[in-house]
């Protein structure tokens, strides 16, 4: 297990690093590394960052896209999805057949500040498909337009929580996508099995329901892609956070490869 207690965390004259933080992910060989934008806060420039790994056996590759740091405040998320693709490029064969499209820091300025909102002020997990005005929101909006993703996750925290639960959403598959990951990260971190979670009517740590304006797939996208959205205990130790995380990512893509596989073999 990794020890994340790491300077890419410590905030320096009041900001973090983002350069510090994608340094590792930038220097990974065979991960091709994009900026999304440029956009402009308060006269400085940003972009949003996106990481692409193409697995073996992927000359029609199963599209998912990782997503985390909405809220800047929840940087394990963010810490995961750098393991995460740090992990495939040593053992490949976790993606095979997969093309997967990673978005770290999607709220970069939250991520400096180390707020929920961006350095506008604004809750950009509320501003989805609802003609907002946000930079951060447009580029990301027209990634899950044009991604042609047949999954879609995302990673958070929430302080509100003692153990680890999940949304489910889009496709029939995606409860049986979740509950295996679920399984697996509660052997690192505790499963919240309360009724109600966040306010929302919860079962086995499982939501089906969701706030408005969260980033999501676009409406009547066809085919419906599965999105989850993982939640893990913000006030837990974030080396446990991101294991957590790390495996849930693992079992949702062996999951959903073994029920492809199935599912062509009916």
């Amino acid at each position: 297990m990794v020890n994340h207690t790491n300077p890419e965390l410590i905030i320096e004259n009041g900001r973090r690093s983002i350069e510090r933080f994608l340094a590792p992910l930038v220097e990974l060989p065979r991960v091709r590394t994009d900026y999304l934008g440029p956009f402009e806060v308060a006269g400085e420039k940003y972009s949003l960052p996106r990481f692409t790994f193409q697995g073996p056996n992927s000359s029609d590759p199963i599209r998912i896209g990782l997503f985390a740091a909405i809220h800047g405040d929840e940087p394990a998320g963010a810490l995961a999805v750098r393991e995460f693709v740090t992990r495939l490029v040593a053992e490949p064969d976790l993606a095979e057949n997969f093309h997967l499209e990673a978005f770290p820091l999607c709220n970069p300025t939250g991520f400096e500040d180390n707020t929920r909102q961006s350095r506008r002020g604004r809750d950009l997990n509320r501003e989805f498909w609802q003609a907002s005005g946000e930079a951060e929101v447009q580029l990301l909006e027209h990634e899950l337009r044009t991604g042609h993703f047949s999954g879609i996750i995302q990673l958070h925290a929430d302080d509100t929580s003692e153990g680890i639960y999940g949304f489910v959403r889009g496709h029939t598959l995606t409860e049986h996508l979740l509950r295996p990951a679920l399984c697996e990260a509660g052997k690192i971190l505790p499963r919240n099995v309360s009724a109600t979670i966040d306010g929302f009517a919860a079962r086995d740590g499982i939501i089906c329901d969701h706030y408005e304006g969260v980033l999501a797939a676009p409406a009547q996208m066809d085919p419906v892609p599965f999105e989850i959205i993982f939640e893990t205990p913000h006030l837990a130790p974030m080396d446990l956070q991101v294991e957590a995380l790390v495996v849930a990512l693992r079992v949702i893509l062996s999951e959903y490869r073994r029920l492809i596989s199935f599912a062509a073999n009916i």
